[in-house]
C-alpha cells in the first residue's frame, strides 16, 4: 500500500503528468458523448423503420457495433440505418481501437510506469542519516573509494540526476539518490549539514555548480572536488572547495618520481609533522646488486626503510632483499636523515657523463604534467603525441601513432632509459607495453593507469610500475575524510598510529620484531607529547605509547588481526 501510494503520490507531482491526465479525461468525454450521440440517432433511425426499442437498447446497440463485436441480434433494415451503422463502426474503430489506447499507453500508463520508476530511485534520506559521504559520480576514482568506504564501515550515497542511471545502480546494489546536481534543495535533502563529506568529480562546470549549491546549505562540510584546468580551480575556491583534486598534477609527479638512472635523491611523498615518507630509486647507484643489510642504508643515514616495491607491490625489506636497478625504497625519517641519505646515495654520476632520456607517450594533460616534473628533475625527455592540436612542448614533441616504428626510433626509443605511457586508454597503454617490452627488453616502462582493475594486466604486459589513477585519487580523498590517524599513500601504503600493544610493551624493537609478524614497520614512536623519530634496533618500546607504522593495507589489516586488543 506504501508503494501504491508513493507512485501515486510521484505521479501526481509531475506537470506534465496531471496534465496527461486531464487530457485522458477529455477524451473520455469526448467518447461518452460519441455514445449517447449514437445512441439517440439510433432510436430516430430505428423509429423511422418502425421499431421500437429501449434506451438500454440503444446503448448496447452502440457498444457492440463501435467494439466490432457486432451480434447481429438488432439490424436496421433501411439504407440509411446501415449508412449509419458504417459510421459508427468507423468511429469505434478508430477510437476505441487506436486513438484511445495510444492515448492511455502515451499520457496515461507510460507515464505512471515511469513515476513507478522514480518511485523506486529516492530522492530523499531519512532524517537521521548522517556521517555520509556524497558521491556525485561513479567513476573510476570513486569506484576505488567506495571499495575503502565499505571496508571501513563508511555510510554513502550516489547522487545521480538521470532515472535509467539510477535504476541501473540500484540493481547493481548501490546507495543511489536522484536529484538535480546543481539544485540546492537536493543537497537539503540528502541532509548534506549532517555529512562527512562531499565528493564531486565530474566536469568542471558541473563541480563548480556542485560545490556553489552545497554550500548554500552548509558552510562548513568537506567538499572535494577535482579540476582540470587552472581556470576551473580559480573558480572552485570561489564557490567554496575545500580541497582541489589535480589528478594529472599527483599523476606526472609519481611517474616522473619513478624514473630510474636519472635524479636517484629520496623524493617526499608525504610528512607527518616532522617525520618525513619519501621513495628513492635505487637505479643508477652503486646500492645495485648488493642485499638491505649489506647495503647499510639505516647505519648511514638514521632512516628507516619501511619496504621496497616489486611489481606495483609493497614487500618488507627483508636483510636478504637483493637491490636491483628497478628496486625502489619507501623510506621514513627526520628531514635530516632524509638529507642525509641523499648525500650519501642520491645524484650519483653517470659513467659516460651523459644525463638519462624519457621517452613519454601521449601529450594529454598527464603527460604534459610528468614533462614539467621532469624539467624540474632535469631530465631530458622527448615526447610522442597523435594529435598535433595538443602539442605545447614543440621543440621535444613528434606528432604520430606511438606504435610506429620509424617513429619511435626518430623519437630515441634505442636511448631512453625509461619509457612512460600516460594515455587515458587501458587497452592502449595495454598495447603499447607489449610493443615496447619487446622492442626494448631491458628499458624500464613505466605506466599510467586508469581502471584498478587493469593494474595486474599491465604488469603481465611487462611493465616495471604501473601507477593507478584510481587508486591515486581514492586514496586522496579518503586522507582527508580519515584525518590523522590514517594515510592512504598514493600507491597504497598505508601510515597509521595504533596504541602499543600490551604483548610488545617493554621489548626492544629488534624483540618486537613486527615486520615479521605483520609486514609492517615502526617509523616513530609518540610517548609523553614526544614523537621520537630516531629509532635503532635497541629502542624499547614504552608503556601508554602510540605506535606510527607504515605498511601496505594488507599489512595493516594483519596488525590489528595480531593485536585485537589494542
Amino acid at each position: 500500500m506504501k508503494a501504491l501510494v508513493s507512485v501515486v503520490s510521484t505521479f501526481l507531482e509531475s506537470r506534465t503528468s496531471r496534465q496527461n491526465l486531464l487530457t485522458l479525461f477529455k477524451l473520455l468525454l469526448m467518447f461518452f458523448a460519441l455514445v449517447t450521440t449514437f445512441s439517440v440517432l439510433f432510436h430516430v433511425i430505428m423509429e423511422r423503420e418502425g421499431q421500437h426499442h429501449s434506451w438500454i437498447t440503444g446503448f448496447y446497440w452502440t457498444f457492440t457495433v463501435m467494439s466490432t463485436l457486432g451480434f447481429g441480434d438488432i439490424t436496421f433494415h433501411s439504407d440509411l440505418g446501415r449508412l449509419f451503422s458504417i459510421i459508427v463502426l468507423v468511429t469505434g474503430v478508430l477510437f476505441l481501437l487506436v486513438l484511445l489506447p495510444f492515448t492511455f499507453i502515451e499520457f496515461f500508463y507510460a507515464p505512471w510506469m515511469r513515476a513507478q520508476a522514480i518511485a523506486q530511485a529516492p530522492r530523499e534520506l531519512p532524517a537521521k542519516t548522517s556521517r555520509h559521504v556524497i558521491l556525485t559520480q561513479h567513476g573510476p576514482v570513486t569506484k576505488m573509494l567506495i571499495r575503502l568506504l565499505e571496508k571501513h564501515h563508511y555510510p554513502y550515497f550516489v547522487l545521480v540526476p538521470v532515472l535509467s542511471e539510477a535504476l541501473e545502480m540500484r540493481d547493481r546494489d548501490l546507495p543511489v539518490v536522484m536529484g538535480e546536481l546543481s539544485d540546492p534543495e537536493t543537497y537539503r535533502k540528502l541532509r548534506v549539514d549532517q555529512a562527512a563529506m562531499v565528493v564531486t568529480t565530474r566536469d568542471d562546470i558541473i563541480n563548480t555548480n556542485v560545490t556553489f549549491s552545497v554550500r548554500e546549505i552548509s558552510e562548513n562540510i568537506p567538499i572535494i572536488a577535482s579540476a582540470r584546468s587552472p581556470a576551473a580551480r580559480d573558480a572552485l575556491e570561489l564557490a567554496g572547495v575545500t580541497h582541489i583534486l589535480s589528478l594529472e598534477e599527483m599523476m606526472g609527479q609519481a611517474l616522473s618520481r619513478r624514473v630510474i638512472g636519472g635524479d636517484s635523491c629520496a623524493q617526499t611523498i608525504h610528512t607527518m609533522n616532522e617525520l618525513v615518507i619519501a621513495e628513492a630509486s635505487a637505479g643508477g647507484t652503486d646500492l645495485v646488486g648488493q642485499t638491505v643489510a649489506a647495503c647499510q642504508i639505516g647505519a648511514v643515514t638514521g632512516v628507516t626503510i619501511a619496504g621496497l616495491w616489486i611489481k606495483g607491490k609493497l614487500v618488507p625489506a627483508e636483510p636478504t632483499s637483493l637491490i636491483t636497478e628497478h628496486t625502489f625504497f619507501i623510506i621514513a625519517g627526520a628531514r635530516s636523515q632524509i638529507d642525509a641519505y641523499n648525500r650519501h646515495f642520491g645524484k650519483p654520476p653517470a659513467p659516460d657523463g651523459k644525463k638519462s632520456k624519457v621517452l613519454i607517450i601521449g601529450g594529454g594533460r598527464v603527460g604534459r604534467a610528468t614533462a614539467r616534473a621532469l624539467d624540474e628533475q632535469e631530465t631530458e625527455w622527448t615526447m610522442i603525441e597523435k594529435l598535433a592540436e595538443r602539442v605545447q612542448f614543440p621543440a621535444r614533441t613528434i606528432v604520430g601513432d606511438g606504435s610506429e616504428f620509424e617513429l619511435l626510433v626518430k623519437a630515441g626509443l634505442h636511448d631512453a632509459a625509461s619509457v612512460i605511457i600516460t594515455t587515458h586508454d587501458d587497452d592502449t597503454n595495454i598495447f603499447l607495453t607489449i610493443f615496447y617490452r619487446k622492442l626494448r627488453p631491458h628499458t624500464q616502462i613505466i605506466s599510467r593507469c586508469t581502471h584498478e582493475a587493469n593494474v595486474d594486466r599491465l604488469h603481465r604486459a611487462g611493465a616495471d610500475l604501473v601507477l593507478s589513477y584510481a587508486s591515486m585519487g581514492a586514496n586522496t580523498i579518503f586522507n582527508f575524510l580519515k584525518g590523522r590517524n590514517t594515510v592512504l599513500l598514493a600507491e597504497g601504503v598505508t601510515v597509521f598510529t595504533a596504541n602499543a600493544p600490551k604483548p610488545i610493551v617493554g621489548q626492544t624493537l629488534a624483540e618486537a620484531n613486527l615486520r615479521a609478524k605483520t609486514s609492517c614497520s615502526i617509523v616513530a614512536i609518540e610517548h609523553d607529547g614526544q614523537r621520537n623519530i630516531a629509532l635503532k634496533p635497541s629502542t624499547v618500546i614504552p608503556a601508554k605509547s602510540r605506535l606510527v607504522l607504515i605498511g601496505s593495507a594488507e599489512s595493516e589489516e594483519r596488525f590489528y588481526r595480531a593485536f585485537p586488543a589494542i
